[in-house]
């Protein structure tokens, strides 16, 4: 993986931990699509679940190319953090440990407190293995005056 540097960067695993949304993009032949979700980073690998509703497990069949496109951002203390990935996916069998540690950084370690639609997976979903074969990296924070 080629991780890109601006001029202001910022720890990646530390960023990759905090329980961000991502957008993922696949293509399709109306254009490309973005899906927002949850992911899991592990082994220099980005881990999403995909459900029997989702359409992006069946794009990423398709054309495994993708791009996923993460931010950390706080309009009071002016943070942009931002992560841009491009790269290959593929559709895995569900792992339901994987899920376990996917939503405990969500949804805290105390799987009693998660709402009920994350506690019974289904095992039909799929688990997204995005590999990244590049990352831009940039810290695009920016000074509150008040």
């Amino acid at each position: 993986m080629e991780i890109i540097r601006g001029k202001r960067s910022f720890d990646l695993d530390e960023f990759l931990h905090k329980p961000l949304f991502a957008d993922l993009s696949t293509a399709s032949p109306e254009g490309p699509r973005e899906s927002p979700v949850w992911f899991f980073w592990e082994d220099k690998c980005l881990s999403i679940i995909g459900t029997p509703e989702d359409t992006f497990p069946l794009r990423i069949d398709k054309n495994p190319n993708c791009a996923i496109g993460i931010v950390d951002f706080d309009p009071a203390t002016g943070k942009v953090l931002h992560a841009g990935f491009r790269g290959k996916a593929t559709a895995e069998p569900f792992n339901f440990d994987l899920a376990k540690r996917l939503f405990a950084k969500y949804l805290g370690s105390n799987e009693k407190d998660w709402d009920s639609r994350f506690k019974n997976q289904n095992p039909k979903n799929v688990f997204i293995r995005f590999v990244p074969e590049t990352v831009v990296v940039r810290d695009q924070s920016y000074n509150v005056n008040r």
